[in-house]
């Protein structure tokens, strides 16, 4: 074929042998609709999805792209759309990226149809694209790994109001399928039999005029930059020119299926521009076994797959209805008498290996002949190639008969030529001319860019992702977290199993009771949860009275903690195994017979430093009004809930009655529609979780407290598969009842029949009817290192860091906190990091205690005690006027600069007792108003608390009403803390006796009603099993088949039964001695093959650890065998348990001096194999100390803008040993790198992707003495008028000549560091730059004079500042908060700061004031109805300027020599001006590029 032929020619042929043409049926179509876990499009006329995020970009021709926006008008974009009436009615090329299955304007009003998008990587969704594209497209190696599916059903065309009276008959249905990976991806157009009734709309502003345009179809690449400074038309596809061809497209295809339509549509790699796929030949009905070429599997990680002829109903089908199966249909052969009769099998070893080795074939479906007659084509097609008219005799495949026109129907298949046309300088419109400033005319410093590498996620780099409590496990795609033996959860977080849970919560939003709305502000919500009965309790607190009735029965609130932590029964498992503490669930309500409608979103947020569930709720909507005092009851139901990847969805119809004294009983209902939504990790490929279970909630009360104001609900839950009963005539056993009497931190596991054992839960000990808490940082079972202290939770425990130390990057190990890097010190001091300290030191000719430095010297005085220097610290912020911040607490001193004993807190009134070094003595707090503690007194020894109380207070956990939680046993102890010889459990009634360690005597339990047991009586002579006995069995029969396991320790039991005061492991060897309740002595174990401690010896009375001690054995965790960790300090302490002065690391050599407190003294540390310092003698502070560098100031300011886990893609700079930039500067862990200066300047042209670096070489030599490093202002150069900027972390300042750009004499004005500077004024009466802080959330200002520093105006409840005005008459500042949605003003030192409007704005960007009259403009981004507005500066007389005509009204600025408000428009692409009355409006520009920002300056913007 010739260059210009066509392509692909699709040719219907009426013949014998053949059946009619038919498009594919909507049953074959790819799932959609809310059970496939779509997201609908909102309805109306012009309607945008929110963003719809990638997990990974795809490749949309040669750019990549991680979002989507699917819109009504029937396309998919990647980029947020404008508004309609800027593209809807003309062709292509568009303005932005666009997928257009069918563009044109579409109306989703008054229910009019629905638009269902969604992200999937659903195994059949995937394996399905992948069959299209390799029968498309043979030689593609494609594998996709994710698809976007959207779906337009029965849409309507827009019809003017005045045209029609109902709505359109008209409707269409069509679908668009996105599917990519790494490098490519390819778009599936899907047209189905009858899809299509309409085919164009008519233009909003035709008015009388008949006319309508033919729907657009194919693809627009959208501007491109030209030029480096221009933007102008990217390359452009259309599948459609006119009416018939639209007709035509679900009557043919381009996949040899009526209706499906294929394109390759991006590229890592060379791309320009899309190519269609080349089926060709004779399209035919589908016979009744199914459709297409069924090809080998083309996705190795998931299973083959047919089409299959179900019929699909969105509306009870699931998204893989496409069964999958491992056998390939067969091909029969072709009938005689054909001009082919050669079939094509794929079993024959002769058979072909490709369609395109012999186009002439025949494919048999049934008894259906299909010639394949064109040979298939992949590759890029060139730019420039157009496709022959269809019936073109060019346009027949060589050997192939030549048809009439008049037998088939058109076919066209049109491309556009790619390249774009001539550019066209824009006319400028009279009286103003338009200077564009672009990045690449100035030498902007971005600062931090974000670079993205593709690199696997492995647990070396992300395994702090997972749970302490969990171990990581790479795979062939990435990684997964898994829980540990004793815990579950989803990997990212875990909780020890069978222990009883917890969740903590904020519930907000408006909910209207009847007519009357009620506003809910963060009121508290509390959940707990038995998990061995699945018992869940929800208590919201401070809830108003009206809305409190009405929303008993909104008892889903609850029903979440019931789904996530239900009663498991064989099969199943409860949603925290898959959610983890991180997820987010929609439920829609709607109350009949009333119709109301209530919005409910709960987010899960993680886990708290309790281990406590955090949950956030939402309401919104409306709710049926509940006469006061009424009751509200609500019968046992089931709900099935149906599980996808990353979602889990219920629908279900509740029935309640509400019974009051006014209106006796009344029945209603409501339904509830929910999806969970979580992240799930399916790297492991492990096998997929059931796909529906039912949750059966056997009990629900519900309550409202008038007097206390608490909204209660109580729910019973179990989860099981679908149709299993969980109770029944039959014998059930009580774990799976939950009648069984374990303790509340106990598991039931069920045994043979109605047999079963208790367990106490991870974290707890006992016999499983009682169970105690074990304090892991008292028995040393830990994993805290260094500088970390151990905190007991429930269950389970935390490290913290030790004061002056914080997690690092892993989130395990503490690293020192650079105290330093927040300047605590004077201006004229020095600051000094050290380890969990710091110090400040007055510069040469400098005096004082460095937070104070003078010139003046005083009078020798004693250097300052550690209680001075305290107090003085924290008198060093002192406000204007000498006053100290209210509520801070100022130690007291006495003459001696040591702590008074007795301190007390100024404002609280609180009083305690201190010790030397100023910490709290524990027990010594006193309350105001009572009389503070002598704290000259010695302590009186307090007995430690009893095994029993220690019991009763782990169970007594309380409600956040203070009671104790309901159905709990709380043991009973005596005044002398031993347990009472009788218990009784006060839920259900039963008594028993105990020993004296509180186990329970066997044969005493009797139940309610009954005459108890004497437990005073002693027992028979058949003593019950001691403790030692118990813990014995329980290791010696672990397993099913009563085998111990192998190296587990089994204690040893003397003849009474108690603890051998020497046990000794029989698989290490190792010894030690235990008490009487079979814990360690210690100090008493003893290794293998050195002689034991004698046991029977007492002990000598113990002290308490000392700090060092602590230290010492929190660091010395051992392996499994008994070693310490290899490479580990450990600190030494002296025998009175004091820190040595000198301290040696075992492993590196390293030796240094440390003060009372363990903290490495500054100059004293040495390497191995040189002296080591004096540790007794003071230590001068050298005077060749240095504060940090300009390179590590930045450093550590990113660090903290990271949030302390810089992403290994993000920039930080990389400092040498002496602080100055080194020269070769990398992203993160990428071979992205560059040069720079010294000042940490780009060297131009030295940017490399290579694997070798560049070669920069050091611009400056390590200094010995450096200034201390600040952002100073450098003023600009000395001209006339100077054009200030910002940009990303600075401002800068460019030179006018005239009205004329001079770039070359550009200037950086001032770097700030981890700043992202948005809005920025001028204050020209005292020369100062004004500017808002995106990302440290504040509003700043600096002098424009040489060595200036920046001052912070204002840094609280500010969140997105963005635009800024000055008002210089009035010495005002005026700014918009675009995420409140405010405008504020302050005076021009931050002081009188006030709110203006906080209402009816949606999205406020840009501010200017005009003085002169005292005016203020400003835009507002609502996308639904962007506006100008005005108002006074003191609020007065608001109103709208613009609102017709506008998109994204950005830029803003004030011509005052016409007296005309100015605005580029993002949305239009136009610059405009308006009086500001709203009068005379004009464009100035009509083709803008983009601008955040504008002036105006002598007829110049």
């Amino acid at each position: 074929m010739e260059r210009g032929a066509m392509l692909a020619v699709c040719v219907l042929c009426w013949s014998c042998g053949v059946c009619v043409v038919t498009a594919i049926q909507r049953a074959e179509m790819f799932p959609y609709g809310t059970l496939s876990g779509d997201l609908v499009l909102a309805e109306g006329d012009d309607e945008t999805s929110k963003v719809l995020s990638l997990p990974k970009p795809l490749y949309f021709y040669d750019s990549q792209f991680s979002q989507l926006y699917v819109a009504t008008n029937g396309i998919v974009s990647a980029q947020d759309l404008p508004m309609e009436k800027q593209y809807v009615d003309d062709g292509f090329p568009t303005d932005f990226p666009v997928v257009a299955p069918f563009l044109a304007d579409i109306d989703t009003s008054g229910g009019q149809g629905q638009i269902y998008y969604r992200v999937t990587e659903t195994p059949s969704v995937l394996n399905r694209v992948a069959q299209e594209v390799h029968r498309g497209f043979p030689d593609a190696k494609f594998t996709p790994t994710h698809a976007v599916v959207a779906t337009w059903e029965n849409v309507a065309a827009y019809e003017e109001p005045t045209r029609t009276i109902g709505p359109s008959n008209k409707v269409n249905t069509f679908q668009a399928v996105v599917g990519y990976d790494e490098t490519d991806s390819y778009v599936l157009f899907l047209y189905p039999e009858g899809g299509l009734n309409f085919f164009g709309t008519r233009p909003k502003e035709s008015y009388n005029v008949e006319i309508e345009l033919p729907a657009r179809v194919g693809f627009s690449r959208g501007e491109v930059t030209y030029l480096y400074f221009s933007r102008t038309e990217g390359p452009h596809y259309s599948v459609t020119s006119d009416e018939q061809s639209v007709k035509n497209l679900y009557q043919v295809g381009n996949t040899g299926i009526p209706g499906v339509w294929l394109f390759h549509t991006g590229s890592r790699y060379s791309f320009e521009n899309i190519v269609p796929a080349s089926i060709g030949g004779l399209l035919a009905t589908v016979p009744p076994g199914g459709r297409g070429l069924s090809l080998d599997t083309t996705t190795p990680e998931y299973a083959e797959f047919e089409y299959s002829d179900n019929t699909f109903d969105p509306d009870n089908q699931e998204e893989d209805d496409y069964p999958l199966t491992g056998g390939d249909p067969e091909f029969q052969p072709a009938p005689a008498g054909g001009e082919h009769s050669e079939s094509l099998q794929p079993a024959s070893p002769d058979a072909p290996s490709s369609p395109s080795e012999d186009s002439g074939r025949q494919v048999s479906y049934g008894n259906e002949d299909v010639p394949l007659t064109s040979e298939p084509r992949y590759g890029s097609e060139p730019a420039q190639r157009q496709y022959a008219p269809p019936y073109s005799p060019e346009a027949v495949p060589e050997g192939g008969a030549q048809h009439s026109p008049e037998q088939h129907p058109q076919v066209p298949l049109e491309v556009v030529d790619v390249y774009p046309p001539p550019r066209n300088e824009p006319r400028l419109s009279p009286g103003g001319h338009v200077v564009s400033v672009d990045e690449d005319d100035v030498d902007f410093d971005t600062g931090v860019i974000q670079y993205t590498t593709e690199n696997k996620e492995t647990c070396a780099r992300f395994q702090q992702q997972c749970s302490q409590n969990a171990i990581c496990s790479d795979y062939a795609t990435g990684f997964c977290c898994h829980c540990r033996p004793g815990f579950y959860g989803n990997g990212r977080h875990c909780l020890p199993e069978g222990a009883p849970q917890r969740v903590s919560g904020k519930v907000k939003g408006t909910v209207t009771v009847g007519s009357t709305p009620v506003e809910l502000n963060n009121i508290d919500l509390h959940a707990y949860i038995v998990v061995g009965d699945g018992r869940a309790y929800t208590a919201i607190s401070e809830v108003p009275e009206p809305v409190g009735w009405a929303l008993m029965p909104l008892a889903p609130i609850g029903e979440l903690f019931g789904w996530l932590f239900a009663l498991e029964l064989p099969n199943s498992q409860a949603g925290f195994k898959i959610t983890g503490a991180e997820f987010t669930r929609r439920a829609d309500v709607v109350f009949y017979p009333g119709n109301q409608r209530l919005t409910m979103t709960q987010t899960g947020r993680g886990l708290d430093d309790h281990n406590h569930l955090t949950v956030d709720t939402v309401l919104s909507g409306q709710v049926p009004f509940m006469p006061p005092g009424a009751e509200v009851v609500m019968d046992p139901f089931k709900e099935i809930y149906q599980y996808y990847p990353s979602v889990a969805t219920s629908t279900s119809v509740r029935e309640f009655s509400v019974v009051s004294a006014e209106r006796g009983s009344e029945s209603f209902s409501f339904q509830l529609k929910q999806n969970i939504t979580y992240r799930d990790c399916r790297h492991d490929n492990r096998a997929a979780a059931a796909e529906t279970l039912q949750i059966t909630m056997e009990r629900v009360f519900v309550m409202y407290v008038k007097e206390e104001r608490i909204l209660r609900y109580a729910i019973t839950n179990k989860i099981s598969p679908v149709g299993v009963e969980s109770t029944g005539p039959e014998l059930v056993n009580p774990c799976y009842a939950g009648n069984h009497d374990c303790d509340t931190t106990a598991q039931c596991i069920p045994l043979e029949g109605q047999a079963f054992q208790c367990q106490c839960a991870t974290g707890y000990r006992g016999d499983g009817r009682n169970c105690y808490d074990v304090d892991e940082c008292a028995e040393s079972l830990t994993s805290c290192g260094a500088h970390a202290q151990c905190v007991n939770l429930p269950g389970s425990h935390r490290c913290q860091c030790q004061s002056g130390y914080e997690f690092g990057f892993d989130g395990h190990t503490c690293v020192d906190i650079d105290e330093c890097s927040t300047s605590p010190c004077h201006i004229s001091a020095r600051c000094i990091n050290g380890l969990g300290s710091f110090q400040c030191q007055c510069q040469p000719g400098f005096y004082g205690d460095g937070f104070y430095c003078s010139q003046q010297q005083g009078q020798t005085v004693r250097p300052k005690t550690q209680c001075e220097q305290h107090r003085d610290s924290l008198q060093s912020g002192f406000e204007e006027g000498g006053r100290t911040k209210l509520g801070a607490f100022i130690p007291q001193c006495d003459s001696e600069g040591r702590y008074r004993t007795l301190q007390c807190h100024g404002s609280t009134g609180h009083c305690w007792c201190v010790d030397s070094r100023g910490q709290e003595r524990t027990g010594t707090r006193t309350p105001s108003g009572t009389p503070p503690r002598d704290c000259d007194k010695p302590d009186e020894p307090e007995r430690p608390k009893t095994h029993c109380e220690h019991h009763r207070d782990s169970v007594q956990t309380t409600s956040p009403e203070g009671y104790p939680i309901v159905g709990a046993f709380i043991p009973e102890c005596d005044a002398n803390g031993q347990y009472r010889s009788q218990q009784c459990h006060g839920s259900t009634g039963y008594c028993w006796c105990v020993d004296s360690r509180g186990q329970e005597r066997p044969g005493t339990r009797t139940q309610p009603d009954s005459i108890p047991t004497d437990c005073d009586k002693p027992d028979e002579p058949e003593h019950p099993k001691t403790h030692c006995e118990h813990h014995r069995e329980q290791y010696r029969l672990p397993s099913p088949e009563g085998y111990p396991i192998v190296g587990a320790f089994i204690p040893q039991c003397d003849a009474n039964g108690q603890y051998r005061s020497q046990q000794c492991h029989g698989s290490t060897g190792y010894c030690w001695c235990v008490d009487s309740r079979g814990q360690e002595r210690p100090g008493t174990k003893t290794p293998p093959g050195t002689p034991s401690v004698d046991c029977d010896r007492p002990d000598e009375p113990e002290r308490p650890k000392t700090h060092c001690e602590h230290h010492r054995d929190s660091v010395q965790t051992t392996s499994p065998e008994g070693y310490p960790i290899v490479g580990a300090f450990v600190p030494q302490c002296d025998a009175n348990g004091q820190y040595r002065s000198q301290q040696c690391h075992g492993s590196t050599g390293h030796c240094w001096c440390v003060d009372s407190r363990g903290q490495e003294r500054p100059g004293t540390k040495t390497p191995p194999g040189t002296p080591r310092r004096d540790c007794d003698r003071p230590v001068p502070v050298g005077p060749t100390q240095r504060p940090d560098s300009v390179c590590e100031r930045w450093r550590a300011s990113l660090m903290e803008h990271y949030g302390g886990k810089p992403e290994p893609q993000q920039y930080m700079p990389q400092c040498d040993p002496d602080g100055q930039f080194r020269p070769v500067q990398c992203y993160g862990e990428t071979t992205y790198c560059w040069c720079v200066d010294q000042d940490g300047r780009e060297v131009s042209g030295t940017r490399s992707h290579d694997v070798v670096k560049p070669a920069c070489l050091p611009s400056v030599a390590p200094p010995t003495v450096r200034p201390l490093p600040r952002p100073n202002v450098t003023p600009p150069p000395n001209t006339d008028v100077t054009l200030l900027y910002a940009q990303g972390q600075k401002i800068g300042a460019l030179p006018l000549n005239g009205t004329r750009l001079d770039a070359t004499r550009s200037k950086t004005l001032l770097t700030l560091h981890g700043s992202i500077v948005v809005g920025l004024a001028y204050d020209c009466k005292e020369n100062r730059v004004y500017w808002t802080d995106l990302s440290a959330r504040t509003i700043n200002r600096a002098s424009m004079t040489p060595g200036a520093e920046p001052e912070i105006l204002i840094n609280t409840n500010l969140v997105s500042p963005e635009g800024l005005a000055v008002d210089v008459k009035r010495r005002l500042m005026f700014w918009v908060d675009s995420n409140p949605d405010v405008i504020e003003t302050a005076n021009l030192d931050g002081s009188g700061r006030r709110t203006l409007f906080e209402a009816d704005l949606v999205n406020p960007r840009a501010i200017i004031v005009v003085s002169s009259t005292g005016t203020l403009f400003w835009t507002d981004w609502n996308r639904e109805a962007p506006k100008i507005e005005s108002s006074t500066v003191d609020g007065q007389n608001r109103k709208v300027v613009v609102s017709d005509g506008i998109g994204l009204p950005n830029a803003l600025t004030y011509d005052s020599s016409a007296g005309l408000v100015c605005w580029a428009d993002a949305g239009t692409k136009r610059l405009e001006c308006v009086s500001p009355d709203g009068s005379g409006r004009r464009v100035i520009h009509p083709s803008l590029n983009t601008r955040s920002g504008m002036v105006y300056y002598r007829d110049h913007f």
